[in-house]
C-alpha cells in the first residue's frame, strides 16, 4: 500500500509498505480522508518521538475517516463497510489520573496510536483502542470530511471545558488558525457574543470575521488597549493562545487583568520560559492552565455538535490532496499563506 512517509517538514516521501495485517479483536481500515493537524508540522515534537522509538521518519496522520474493510476475530459490535472515526490514542479510565479527570494525561494515551499511521492508504486498529472506546460509527448524516474534524474539534472542547468557558464572557483568541477558528465556532454555539480574534494574516482575519468573530485585530497592534476599548475598558474573560509563537505567549500574559482564565492551547517550543507577574497574578486572582489532546468525553461532544450541525466545520478544509503530493500538502500547511485544513484523500 501507499504511504506518505515524513522525515521532516521539507521532506515526505510517497512510500510502499506492506498492508498491515489484524489480529483477533482488531479492524483494518480503509482511509478515506486524513486530515494534517498543526502539530504534524512541529519538527521538534516529531523529531523526539522519531528518537524514542529509533526510527528516522514516522507515517504521521491522526485526523482519519474510512471503511471498516476486514474485521478480526472476536470483534461483534462493527461490521464490512461501515464508516468510521478512530482516535489514535485512547486513555485506560482507571489509573490516577484519569480518575482525578486528567485522561489526556495517562500513560497508555500517550503510547496508543493505529498502524501505521492516517496518511496511509489502510491502517490497523490494535484492539485496545476498540475495548477503550476509540472507534466512532458516522452518523448517516455526517460526511468523511466532517468526521476528519471530530478529534480536532475534541480538542477544542476539552480546552474550553476545563476553561469553563460560557455566555456572558469576553473572550480573546490568539490565533486564527484551525484551532482558533474551531474556538470560535465552538465559542459561538455556546452563546459566547463577545469574541475577538488576533492573528498575523489578513487571509485569517478575514476567516475570523467571516466566521462570527465581533472584533478581528493584527497582531501587531496593542491588543489590551484595542480589548478595552470594545469592552468597556476591561481586559477579556478568558485568553485563548492557539499559536506556539512567543510572541502570542507573552501577549496573554500581557492582557490578563481580575479573574482572567489563561488556556495555552499551543505553547512555545521546549527551552522557551515566559516570566509571570506573580504578585499582580496573585492579587487578581488570575488562573493560567494547559490543555492537550481530547479524551473520549470531549471526542463524544464533538461528534454531537458536529452530526447536529450547530457547529459547521467542513468550511474549513481549503485544500485536498492525494498521497502522491504528500510534499506539496506538507508545504502548503507549513508556508501557512491562504490555507485552513488541508486533507488527504488516499
Amino acid at each position: 500500500m501507499k504511504v506518505a512517509k515524513y522525515y521532516n517538514n521539507d521532506d515526505v516521501r510517497l512510500e510502499e509498505m506492506p498492508k498491515p495485517q489484524i489480529n483477533y479483536g482488531e479492524l483494518l481500515i480503509k482511509v478515506k480522508k486524513s486530515g494534517i493537524c498543526g502539530s504534524d508540522i512541529l519538527e521538534y515534537y516529531r523529531f523526539a518521538k522519531m528518537k524514542k522509538l529509533g526510527v528516522d521518519s514516522l507515517v504521521l496522520g491522526h485526523e482519519m475517516t474510512g471503511d471498516i474493510v476486514e474485521i478480526g476475530e472476536g470483534v461483534s459490535d462493527y461490521k464490512f463497510g461501515d464508516r468510521v472515526f478512530v482516535s489514535h490514542h485512547v486513555p485506560d479510565f482507571d489509573c490516577h489520573y484519569c480518575q482525578l479527570g486528567h485522561h489526556t494525561a495517562c500513560n497508555l494515551l500517550h503510547n496508543t496510536n493505529y498502524d501505521p499511521g492516517g496518511f496511509a492508504e489502510y491502517i490497523r486498529i490494535p484492539k485496545i483502542n476498540l475495548e477503550k472506546k476509540g472507534v466512532y460509527l458516522l452518523s448517516e448524516n455526517m460526511t468523511y470530511d466532517e468526521g476528519v474534524f471530530i478529534e480536532p474539534l475534541g480538542c477544542v472542547c476539552r480546552a474550553q471545558r476545563l476553561a469553563n468557558i460560557r455566555k456572558g464572557q469576553t473572550l480573546l483568541i490568539l490565533g486564527c488558525g484551525v484551532s482558533g477558528l474551531l474556538h470560535l465556532k465552538l465559542a459561538k454555539a455556546k452563546g459566547v457574543e463577545k469574541i475577538i480574534t488576533t492573528d498575523i494574516s489578513e487571509y485569517r482575519l478575514k476567516k475570523a470575521k467571516k466566521f462570527g468573530a465581533e472584533v478581528v485585530l493584527h497582531a501587531s497592534k496593542n491588543i489590551l488597549a484595542e480589548v478595552k476599548k470594545f469592552n468597556e475598558n476591561s481586559p477579556p474573560d478568558c485568553i485563548i493562545v492557539c499559536t506556539g509563537a512567543l510572541s502570542a505567549a507573552k501577549q496573554a500574559i500581557e492582557c490578563a487583568g481580575p479573574g482572567t482564565v489563561i488556556i495555552y492551547f499551543a505553547v512555545p517550543k521546549p527551552g522557551i520560559n515566559i516570566e509571570i507577574p506573580i504578585n499582580e497574578y496573585w492579587r487578581n486572582e488570575v488562573v493560567i492552565m494547559t490543555s492537550y489532546g481530547a479524551a473520549p468525553e470531549d471526542l463524544d461532544e464533538a461528534f454531537e455538535w458536529i452530526k447536529s450541525k450547530k457547529i459547521k466545520v467542513v468550511d474549513l478544509i481549503s485544500h485536498r490532496f492525494p498521497l502522491s503530493r504528500a510534499g506539496d500538502a506538507f508545504k502548503v500547511v507549513c508556508e501557512a499563506n491562504e490555507s485552513l485544513k488541508v486533507i488527504f484523500e488516499p
